[in-house]
Parts: C-alpha cells; structure tokens; sequence
C-alpha cells in the first residue's frame, strides 16, 4: 500500500540547543490533531548530542545531518528535497508551539490560495511580540525612519513606521509584508517559485528576503495574532562573546545585502548604510563585548 501524503511538512533547523529542541518537538506533537505531519529536524552540525538525543526520544523524525554549519538559508535548503507536502512549517528548535498555531495557518492556506506564507503571533517569553513576525520590509525610507527613531516617535503613523508595522492592530488578522523564520508557514509552489531561501544570507535577513521574493511574485503573507508560538530568541548565538559578536556581524551584513541586492539606486541607501555602520560598531565595541 502507498505511503499517504502528509497534510504538512514541518522543517526544524538546530544548531547546539538539544534541550529546547526537544521541547520544541514536544509541543509540535501535543499540537497535532489526529493530522498526518511529516517532521523533518535538520542538525546544523552541533557538538551537543542532539541528532542522538531526537532519534532516542522521536525516532519517527526524519533527521538529516549537514557534516557543517551552514546558515539558515542553506540549512533549510538542505531539508527541501524531502518534502513530501504542498506545505512546509519553518520552524525554529527555540520555540514552543501553542494549541492551534500550526492548524489555524495551515487551514488559512488551505483556503486561501492567493497567499503564499502565514504566520501566527510569535511572542517572547514574557508575551511582548516579537517584532519579527509583524513589520514591513526594510525599504531604504523604511530603515532610515527606524534608525533615526521615528517609528518610535510616530509608532501610529504608516509613513514613519512602515518597518516596524505599529501603526497595524496586532490583535487582529491581516496581511502583512514579512514575517520571521521562527515560524513560517509557506505554500510549497510558491517556495519554489523564489527558489526558495536565498544562500547569499548566512545567518538574519533571510527571512526579509524569503518575504520579499514572495511579494515580488504576488504572493500574500497572512498574519493571525489567534494563536500564539513562544520563541526563546538568540537561543543559538548567546552561548559566548564570539557568537554574539558573529551575531552582531551577521545580522548588519544582512542588512547591506539587502540594500544592495534591491535599492542600489535610491538616493536614500548611501545614509541607510552609513546608519547601519554605526549600528555595527555599537553593537560590536559596547553591547556584545
């Protein structure tokens, strides 16, 4: 008899955090309601006992093992070959999924077919939102109004805080520009339609990438604030002042791919870029020392 076809595929990239890890898949299954999930854990070569750990405690989890660390792009590229559904869950190992996170957007798409992606409302621990799952693309306006402050000043005003999203009610369902990697429910044609996630960002702003690709091809991202999934935030980059500081240089040079990739000719991207330098040199001589 054939093997049925899973309703969802669910990608969970790790890297050294075998704990929340298995947390992570603990919840995804007291979350499934009777749904035949595909789940497939992609170990970013990490020294914490984690491939072993997953396959003692979930041995029915397709595991793949990448022999080296390669990013976040790469590293979900690396699972795409073994999807077996017309829907595929990002998911980062440093959350928790709550009740019906994963079913309220996989039926949204379901039902929906001019949308490409959901998400649902992606909180920190102490329940503020993490601003990653509901914002705008960083556009060369955009980032200089978050840089200077303005979208905090006029955090109301879809002028001024267009990055930040603020001036959108995050307690009711709509369509937003970009969502985060942390959980990221995607429509598998329209993942391959963007050649799904772009291996030229290593760590951060792949996600605004993925989006943007996404809406460049018409394709709509829903965000339902409904249901709610925790993420432990930086879980994999504050184990040492190194990885903080290779975090810091990571996340800034995403920033710059970004912009030039997309608005090498506005006017406006030679002072985003002198901003973001600033950042970069904050972040790495005071914060992250």
């Amino acid at each position: 008899m054939a093997e049925s076809k899973p309703t969802l595929s669910i990608v969970i990239l790790s890297y050294n955090v075998r704990d929340m890890l298995l947390n992570c898949l603990e919840s995804v299954y007291k979350s499934r309601k009777g749904e035949t999930w595909q789940l497939i854990m992609v170990d970013n070569h990490s020294s914490d006992g984690s491939v072993a750990a997953v396959k003692a405690r979930y041995p029915e989890v397709f595991v793949l093992e990448t022999g080296k660390n390669l990013g976040f792009a790469a590293g979900n590229n690396f699972a795409i070959s073994s999807v077996k559904s017309d829907y595929v869950l990002f998911l980062n190992p440093d959350t928790l999924v709550l009740e019906n996170a994963i079913q309220s957007c996989l039926d949204f798409l379901k039902s929906h077919t001019d949308f490409g992606a959901a998400t649902c409302k992606v909180v920190l621990p102490d329940d503020r939102l993490d601003y990653s799952c509901h914002r705008g693309l960083p556009t060369p306006w955009n980032s200089l109004c978050y840089f200077l402050g303005l979208a905090k000043v006029f955090p109301k005003s879809q002028l001024f805080s267009g990055y930040t999203a603020t001036y959108l009610d995050i307690a009711t369902a709509h369509e937003i520009e970009c969502a985060t990697g942390a959980f990221l429910l995607v429509r598998k044609t329209a993942g391959e339609q963007i050649g799904w996630w772009d291996e030229d960002y290593f760590w951060n702003g792949d996600d605004v990438e993925f989006c943007y690709k996404l809406k460049e091809k018409n394709w709509k991202i829903m965000y339902l604030p409904q249901e709610k999934t925790v993420h432990f935030k930086g879980s994999s980059s504050v184990s040492s002042p190194q990885a903080r500081q290779l975090a810091a240089r990571s996340s800034t040079d995403a920033m710059r791919i970004f912009l030039r990739k997309h608005y090498a000719q506005s006017l406006l991207t030679p002072f985003v870029l002198l901003a973001i330098g600033v950042l970069e040199k904050y972040r790495l001589w005071f914060k992250y020392r």
